[in-house]
């Protein structure tokens, strides 16, 4: 997947940035807090989780998400998110 389709999605940079602030969350929590359906937000993590930027975790029957630390493309984006955070 190119750049620009990975960032041509609001509702991934809404994940992108959610993630950033609070951590580690499952998909649920996701949803709700940027109040997008579930299947839409579990289709936008496993794009971003297929791009290596977000990381899963399996506890049982939850999946959790947050950055992978070991991604170039993962810090990259919590550098973009931070720089543009801290410009406001």
């Amino acid at each position: 997947m190119e750049l620009e389709e990975v960032f041509s999605s609001k509702l991934r940079m809404k994940i992108l940035k959610l993630i950033y602030n609070l951590g580690s969350l499952n998909i649920t929590d996701v949803a709700r807090r940027i109040n997008a359906n579930f299947a839409s937000t579990a289709e936008n993590l496993e794009v971003l989780e297929a791009e290596g930027i977000l990381q899963e975790r399996v506890y049982g029957r939850i999946r959790m998400y947050r950055f992978n630390e070991g991604s170039a493309k993962a810090k990259a984006v919590q550098n973009l998110i931070e720089v543009w955070e801290q410009s406001k």
